[in-house]
């Protein structure tokens, strides 16, 4: 218990640089405590009492701004950085030493049975505000962008952009830890075509403005 304890204290240590002490983890950081909550609440929904399990999880939700449905299931090193408004729904699946951003959902549709959540894959990064909705499955090492919804799968080693979510890189350089959480400076391709029409709009008016530019010299060489 205690070492599965002090690795919950390192995966956030690595990837906060803002942690001073494993104290602080311990008694300050609302990820920490509520993914400790979680594992005592996922124990009672495994032997089937569900309400003891929603108790706990409800309890954890008040205190810390994260909802993680006791059904879920989420393995090692999960990082919830700020956490406020994260939600993690019962069929949902999380890999890994994956890092989840605050006010991100892994939620359903709300038109399937069964598996109605997300599958995420190891070393995923789902950046704040993102909605991966639906029961499909984000590879290893993808990476979701901010404010990003995702409705289709995400093979591993791609980054997903946008509403609804685009695939932007694919097969890139492997992420092979956690240290790489850029949810910033990731390519818009909704931008980049903009910036493309924009481009060839000015293309245009610059001819437009040439040819009556010539009618206009047309013009005064008949009028003399």
């Amino acid at each position: 218990m205690f070492d599965k304890l002090k690795e919950e204290i390192r995966s956030v240590r690595e990837r906060d640089p803002a942690v001073k002490s494993d104290l602080e983890v311990i008694f300050l950081y609302p990820s920490f405590k509520a993914v400790r909550a979680y594992r005592r609440a996922h124990k009672f929904y495994l032997k089937k009492h569900y309400f003891i399990a929603r108790w706990i999880s409800q309890r954890a939700l008040r205190k810390t701004g994260i909802e993680i449905h006791p059904g879920a299931t989420i393995g090692k090193g999960l990082f919830i950085d700020h956490g406020s408004g994260v939600v993690i729904g019962e069929t949902a699946e999380i890999g890994d030493n994956c890092t989840i951003y605050q006010n991100v959902t892994l939620g359903g549709t709300g038109k399937d049975t069964g598996k109605r959540h997300p599958t995420l894959g190891n070393n995923v990064m789902v950046g704040s505000g993102a909605r991966v909705l639906g029961p499909f499955k984000v590879g290893d090492n993808a990476k979701i962008a901010a404010n990003a919804v995702v409705l289709n799968e995400v093979p591993p080693n791609c980054t997903a952009v946008g509403v609804p979510a685009r695939i932007v890189r694919k097969d890139g350089q492997k992420v092979n830890n956690n240290s790489d959480l850029d949810q910033i400076h990731i390519p818009d391709p909704v931008s980049q075509a903009m910036c493309s029409m924009l481009g060839k709009i000015e293309h245009l008016q610059n001819e437009i403005d040439l040819l009556y530019s010539k009618l206009d010299d047309e013009i005064k060489k008949n009028n003399k």
